[in-house]
């Protein structure tokens, strides 16, 4: 059977292949491959009759569920784009997202840990500016958002219950849908992944329905994934890890889904042990907290056979451990970014302290070059800025050909801003990031973000941030700040003050207050001597 190049596509030849396989193991909760691909065409008619058409932009602001799948799914199978909104997101962060994005429709998870998500929207518009805003949609201020879709009940006056939307579904024909499912082409976007730049101002990358399931086989074929394997999928949905390399690559091989909302080391050891998980990717921290955990003994972790760690710090002895401590077949590193998800990944059989060191070579498919400041290939061993090229690279930014053309030279290579060196096996190290981005447990933080926050503040003038290394994380927030002439230094209130308008993993873990930053000649902090302890 040929391999399928849109989600539609794919859903109709996981349902010939897996049919009476599970999909989907989500608590009580389990949908074979044939019941998952109804599910999809039911949420798909219930997504159009409240106005979803090709072409839209459908968010989804929910945790790790089935239902997120199925409304990604639905929406893509009608030629809508995906449009992942972070579930640590404050109300403000993700009304820049749906602002920018002209999403149509928005499903949410409201009550998920108490987090009530349609409130903290609707609370969002600027002081005093409610009266100015527009109000013709469920939200003031974003008039290109008609329907907010609740997966729960529907408890926040103007939302619609998940239920309810199925049950206006049933208006539509089965044929209505099926025939925009056969007009989706491996050309259509099919997804709109927003990521800060270094201006702190959202950019929402564009991938193709081929982009988006190349990668998820270049990844499935990486680890090795079955119809027998499976995985539980901690990484965020919302992320390009979770999604992708979650639950698209799960799609192609037939794997069934174990979604992990919330992450807790002894759940997640019971779940192991009770479904026999196979495949557990993470960020270096959830292995580090098993490996260290003291019931690790309790639990029969045997049935482990393969595990992807990256996107922070990674320590020499890590990928050791996961296979003699906690029983992994096969570990590996891989490098991406939301631009270009799977970019690098180790070989199977690699020595682990090679793993450690690199994060392999370049996918297949994918172009890796480092180059210096000249543009010209680095030496073996050398640092320069990673270059990338290939069919999993991005299509662009949504709406700004500018950002576009600035990522992507006029030879189809994307600049990465990230900082590294090939070594003599071609397998790529990442040593710095140009962008000074840094990652926390797995999330990207974008220091000019957190900055624009911080200088909000009436008592603080200037703020620098930079990541410092954190056994735990990897990687956390350290501000440097200059205070107002007569301020006083309160720690708490200002990181009181970020965590009402920040995601809790971008809130600096520490403050520290300086008489003046270090700048260069021409006035640019020199965040380097910052990050030096």
């Amino acid at each position: 059977m040929a391999t399928a190049h849109t989600i539609p596509a794919l859903l109709e030849q996981a349902s010939a292949r897996h049919g009476d396989r599970p999909a989907f193991v989500d608590g009580d909760t389990v949908l074979t491959y044939a019941e998952l691909a109804a599910e999809v065409v039911r949420v798909s008619r219930g997504l159009h009759a409240v106005g979803v058409r090709p072409g839209d932009r459908v968010a989804v602001w929910a945790p790790n569920r089935t239902e997120f799948a199925l409304a990604l799914l639905g929406a893509q199978s009608l030629g809508a784009a995906l449009v992942p909104l972070n579930t640590r997101y404050r109300g403000h962060e993700a009304r820049v997202v749906l602002e920018r994005s002209g999403a149509s429709v928005l499903v949410v998870a409201d009550g998920f840990l108490d987090t009530h998500y349609t409130r903290m929207l609707r609370e969002s518009a600027p002081e005093g500016a409610e009266a100015s805003l527009p109000v013709s949609g469920p939200v003031a201020g974003l008039p290109r958002l008609h329907t907010v879709v609740d997966l729960g009940g529907g408890a926040e006056e103007g939302t619609l219950a998940w239920a309810e939307l199925l049950a206006r579904g049933e208006q539509v024909p089965v044929s209505e849908v099926a025939g925009l499912a056969a007009g989706v082409t491996p050309d259509t976007v099919c997804d709109i992944l927003f990521t800060s730049g270094t201006t702190g101002v959202p950019k929402g990358v564009m991938s193709s329905h081929r982009q988006t399931l190349g990668v998820a086989q270049v990844w499935a074929t990486g680890a090795g994934l079955t119809d027998q394997d499976r995985y539980a999928v901690i990484n965020p949905f919302f992320h390009s890890f979770g999604y992708k390399a979650g639950i698209i690559a799960a799609m192609t091989a037939g794997t069934a889904i174990h979604p992990v909302p919330v992450y807790s080391p002894e759940s997640l050891m019971e779940l192991i042990q009770r479904e026999r998980i196979t495949v557990l990717p993470g960020a270096p921290t959830l292995f580090l907290t098993l490996i260290n955990h003291p019931r690790l003994a309790d639990f029969d972790l045997s049935s482990l056979r393969f595990a992807i760690a990256g996107a922070a710090t990674v320590p020499e002895t890590l990928f050791e451990q996961m296979l003699t401590v906690l029983g992994f077949d096969q570990v590996a590193q891989a490098y991406g970014l939301t631009e270009c998800v799977v970019a690098t990944q180790s070989r199977p059989g690699e020595d682990p302290r090679h793993v450690a060191e690199t994060t392999g070579p370049g996918v297949p498919g994918i172009e890796v070059r480092v180059v210096d400041e000249h543009g010209q290939d680095a030496a073996v061993g050398a640092d320069g800025e990673v270059l990338l090229r290939g069919d999993n690279v991005m299509l662009g930014y949504f709406e700004d050909p500018g950002a576009t053309a600035e990522a992507i030279d006029p030879d189809g290579w994307l600049h990465t801003g990230d900082v590294g060196r090939l070594d003599e096996h071609g397998c790529l190290k990442i040593t710095d990031r140009i962008k000074d981005m840094f990652t926390v447990g797995g999330f990207n933080v974008y220091p000019a973000e957190v900055e624009n926050v911080l200088s909000g503040h009436p008592d603080v003038v200037e703020a620098a941030v930079v990541g410092v290394p954190d056994e735990r994380m990897g990687t956390v927030g350290r501000a440097y700040l200059i205070l107002r002439d007569g301020a006083a230094a309160d720690e708490a209130g200002l990181t009181a003050y970020c965590r009402e308008r920040l995601a809790n993993f971008k809130v600096p873990r520490e403050l520290v207050v300086l008489a003046e930053l270090p700048r260069n000649a021409s006035g640019k902090v020199l965040k380097r001597d910052l990050r030096s302890p």
